[in-house]
Formats: C-alpha cells, sequence, structure tokens
C-alpha cells in the first residue's frame, strides 16, 4: 500500500458552500494559486452546474494550474451535470470529474424517493458517462455514495463494486453528516478494503464533517483503515460546522509519522499564510486557539510552561511555529528603514510581490510607520494582505470628516473617486454628506450615498492588528442587499436548491479605527459594484 497520502483540498467547492463564504473568481484565482503553491494534489474548484460563475471559475482554474494539480469539478449523477462538469475541466492536463449520489436509506426514501435498484443503476450510468468523456486520455473519475457512513454496509460494499467496475478511479467514503465515530469510520475503511472486488487498483478517500467535532479524528482513523486520500479545506471551512482542516489532518500526519507511517507533499510552511489568505477573502475569521493557525497556537502564558520551554522547548512544543510558517509580533521596522530592508522582510515573511505590488506595500508601511514608533511583522503581514494584493477599485476613498460625541448628532463627509456620470470610462470627485447612530455609521451612509448602493450591515468586527496603543485595528465587515434583492439581480441565478442569497466582505486597516471602518465598508461596496458591472 502506498505511503503517500493525496491532499483533496475542497475550499473552493465545500468550503464555500459555508454561508458567507462566497468568492469572486478572481479570489478563487488568488486561492488556487496559493494551494498549488502549498502542494495541494487536488483542487476541487467548484460545482460547475451550479451557475455560470461556477462554471467559469472552474474553468480558468483548469487552464491556469491543470498541469500543476489535478483539478475537479463535481457533478450529480446527471447526465447535463456530468456533461457541463467535464466541459469545465478538460482544458486541464490532469482533469478529474467527481461524481456523487446519496445512498444511506433515510436519503433513498426521503430525498431521492429511489430504491436500492435504481440508485445502483444511477450511480453506475453516472461513472460511465464521466469516463466516456475521457476518451483516450487517462481516466480519473471520483465517486461518492453521499451519507455513506449512514448506509447499510453491504449495500455500501455493492455500490462500491459497482461502481469500480463501472470505472470509477477514487472512490470516496463520505460521512456527509459528520455522524461517524473514528472507530467505526475505521472499520469501515477496512471492510472495504477487505471485501470489495477491485479494491486494490483504486485510491479510497475519506471526506468527513465536524458536526460532533470529529472530521480531523475520522480522516486520520479512515488513514489507519487504507483511505490514501484525504479531502479538506482550509481552516475547516464547509456547510454547516465545516470540514476537516487541512492544516490539522497534515501536521497530524507530520508530527505523528511514527504512527501513520504515511507523507503528503505539502509544504507546510505556507500553511499559516494560505490560512490568512482564506480567512481575509471568505471573511471568516480564524478563532484564536484554532489548532496549527491560530493566534495563540503557539502561546505560552503558564508560568511553567514559560520555564519549561525556555529550558528545552521539547518539553510543551510538539511543532515549531516556523513549521507551519506561523509568524507573531516580532519588532523589526522603523520608520528610517529603507526599501531594501523592507524587501528583505517582505521575502522572509514568505509574500512574492510584483514591482507594482512592492511599492503599493512600501509606500503604505512609510505611511503607517510615520504614524507609530515601530512596525511589526503582523502589521506588514497585514499591509500586504489588505492593501498590494488588492486590485483597482471602482470607488476610491479621498478623504472624510467625522465627528460624534455625547449630546451632539455624529456627522461625516466624504470625498471619493469614482465614475463619472455620463462619461463612460471617466472617473471624477463626488463628496456627500450624512448623518448616523455614530461616527462610523454616518460614514457608512454617507458612502452608500455616493456609490449609490444601499446595503444591510450583518456583522462589524473590530481586532487590534499587534499590541501596543499604537496598534492599528483591523475592520471586518460583512453587508448584504436589502431583503427584497435576490441573487439573480446580480446575475447570478443557480438551479432550483442551490440559489444563494450574496454575502459581500470588505476589509480595512489603519491605526484609526474610523478609517478602518471607511475602508472595510468602501471594499464591500465595491465587490457589489464589480458584480453588478460585469453583468
Amino acid at each position: 500500500m502506498s505511503d503517500h497520502i493525496t491532499i483533496f483540498d475542497t475550499t473552493l467547492r465545500d468550503g464555500e458552500q459555508s454561508p458567507g463564504c462566497s468568492m469572486t473568481t478572481p479570489e478563487k484565482l488568488q486561492v488556487a494559486d496559493q494551494l498549488v503553491k502549498l502542494g495541494v494534489d487536488v483542487i476541487e474548484a467548484g460545482f460547475p452546474i451550479a451557475s455560470p460563475g461556477d462554471f467559469d471559475a472552474v474553468r480558468q482554474i483548469a487552464e491556469r494550474f491543470g498541469s500543476q494539480a489535478v483539478i475537479c469539478g463535481l457533478a450529480r449523477c446527471r447526465d447535463g451535470d456530468i456533461d457541463r462538469a467535464w466541459e469545465a475541466v478538460q482544458v486541464a492536463e490532469k482533469p478529474r470529474i467527481h461524481v456523487f449520489l446519496a445512498t444511506s436509506a433515510i436519503h433513498r426514501e426521503h430525498k431521492l424517493r429511489m430504491d436500492k435498484e435504481t440508485i445502483i443503476r444511477r450511480a453506475v450510468d453516472g461513472v460511465k458517462r464521466a469516463v466516456d468523456h475521457f476518451g483516450g486520455r487517462p481516466v480519473d473519475v471520483e465517486f461518492s455514495p453521499e451519507d455513506a457512513s449512514r448506509t447499510e454496509e453491504d449495500f455500501l460494499c455493492e455500490v462500491v463494486e459497482r461502481t469500480i467496475e463501472a470505472g470509477a478511479t477514487t472512490l470516496n467514503i463520505p460521512d456527509t453528516t459528520g455522524y461517524a465515530v473514528p472507530q467505526r469510520y475505521r472499520d469501515v475503511m477496512a471492510l472495504l478494503k477487505r471485501t470489495v472486488r477491485g479494491i486494490e487498483d483504486v485510491v479510497l478517500s475519506a471526506h468527513c464533517h465536524d458536526d460532533l467535532g470529529m472530521a480531523v479524528a475520522n480522516s486520520l482513523a479512515a488513514v489507519e483503515g487504507g483511505a490514501r486520500q484525504i479531502e479538506c479545506t482550509i481552516n475547516g471551512l464547509g456547510e454547516r460546522a465545516g470540514n476537516a482542516a487541512l492544516e490539522e489532518v497534515v501536521m497530524a500526519l507530520r508530527t505523528r509519522g511514527d504512527h501513520y507511517g504515511v507523507s503528503t507533499g505539502i509544504d507546510t510552511k505556507r500553511l499559516f499564510g494560505v490560512s490568512r489568505l482564506v480567512s481575509q477573502i471568505t471573511g471568516m475569521k480564524v478563532q484564536r486557539n484554532k489548532a496549527i493557525v491560530g493566534q495563540n497556537a503557539f502561546a505560552h502564558e503558564s508560568g511553567i510552561h514559560q520555564d519549561g520551554m525556555l529550558k528545552n522547548r521539547d518539553t510543551y512544543e510538539i511543532m515549531r511555529p516556523e513549521d507551519v510558517g506561523y509568524v507573531g509580533e516580532n519588532l523589526v521596522l522603523g520608520k528610517h528603514s529603507g526599501r531594501h530592508a523592507f524587501r528583505d522582510r517582505v521575502a522572509t515573511l514568505g509574500f512574492e510581490l510584483d514591482e507594482e505590488q512592492m511599492q503599493k506595500a512600501f509606500d503604505a508601511f512609510i505611511e503607517l510607520a510615520d504614524r507609530k514608533k515601530t512596525v511589526y511583522d503582523a502589521d506588514i503581514i497585514a499591509i500586504i494582505e489588505n492593501e498590494a494584493r488588492s486590485g483597482p477599485a471602482v470607488w476610491e476613498l479621498v478623504q472624510f470628516n467625522a465627528s460624534g460625541g455625547h449630546g451632539t448628532l455624529p456627522t461625516a463627509v466624504v470625498e471619493l473617486i469614482g465614475p463619472s456620470e455620463g462619461e463612460p470610462g471617466g472617473r471624477s470627485r463626488r463628496a456627500d454628506a450624512a448623518t448616523g447612530d455614530g461616527p462610523v455609521d454616518a460614514v457608512f451612509n454617507a458612502l452608500e450615498r455616493i456609490t449609490g448602493i444601499e446595503a444591510r450591515l450583518t456583522e462589524y468586527d473590530v481586532r487590534s492588528v499587534s499590541s501596543g496603543k499604537d496598534a492599528m485595528a483591523e475592520v471586518s465587515v460583512e453587508i448584504t442587499l436589502p431583503d427584497a434583492t435576490t441573487s439573480d439581480e446580480l446575475g447570478e441565478a443557480t438551479p432550483a436548491g442551490l440559489d444563494r442569497r450574496p454575502v459581500f466582505h470588505g476589509r480595512g486597516i489603519s491605526t484609526d479605527t474610523i478609517d478602518a471602518s471607511a475602508k472595510a465598508y468602501l471594499q464591500a461596496l465595491n465587490r457589489i459594484a464589480d458584480q453588478r458591472s460585469a453583468r
């Protein structure tokens, strides 16, 4: 049996299905680029039949990264789904079609209303149709019996065997509802390896959800039972409680290599950076005590722990922060640091910036260094993530003035640069004023008046990027369109049952909390403006 574990990342498909985590195509391309650099073997890029936007994103990822990783498209066991998935991934050098059909008794009776014979026939037909698309190319078809962990063992074995006969090359055994427990899940994998004809010729895969907090434990148990592919997501994103977290699975296999005896091709030093990127794009913050990539993952406050760490790090650390690319608040630069020192620090932190991005980052660094005495690594990372990597915006903030206080009416005057009215392609300055419940609310109202976009704020979060009174504030916002607006209005119609109301995220950083708030809200409004202009 192979000692290599295939890492199948489904952040762009299952992860994106997490409420509020939808991504634009450019954002998906950005994440895919980092997944390739991370060393992921398979990228499940999306569900091509779900919407034109999903199809376009999968196709672009296949075109750009299809020679560096297997690019996979998801499809139900329906001809239209399978054909659409192939149309999206066929441009990849290494394409995969992933077809699925529920097999558990509760799904057969209440969702599909199909008997066992019909389920098997549909599954076999779906796999065969996917296989036929490959023609003379190497076949790479994955089949998933949805809700496998609640499917009768004899029926599961029969479905797996029949789909192998039909040509499936990977058999995924999903714990769709997070119902499994490790011992039981391991036993199911071992049973399939022991009894199913042809199982030795395919890759057995695990796909676990975290409803009971056991997704990673179940995935690792599957490896013990013979699975050689693990399906996971960055930061454990996914529907409901999420999926197995890629960073936790990979580091568990690495740290406990003595037990599992397997390895992955993941460059673990990139884990922390990819985690931050996905968190920034989706707006899903990583909890401070999150394993591997949380802010407290390598923090030691207990006196006993600190004493042990000073004597020998192995007393309380089973991993090194540098193993996962973790960066704390190391004090490195000040206002007199030059461009060369800044460029060297950016490279040390693991970022690859082109000249334009480097200039934007350096300019933001100089501006920040004028405001605070010392600049931490955490500050530099925030600048790069929020400033250097951002592209051209529909609306740009020029200046604002906000006032408020006890017994006064909060007001704000805002000036933006944006599209000129009646002059296609032209840009001009526009200003307006508004009142609000507080200065932040007044700024938001003024931004809406100028852009002409009415939104509803659903989440507002402020945190400190580094330490000290002069620390930068990082503001994250989540907005939606008014309740009467549907995703169809934005040109994102999807098949029945797959429609999702769009959510837009924004993030801003500044030593001034109101300034950071204005930048975050404007970024979210720009996302709406971008989608409207793309229709």
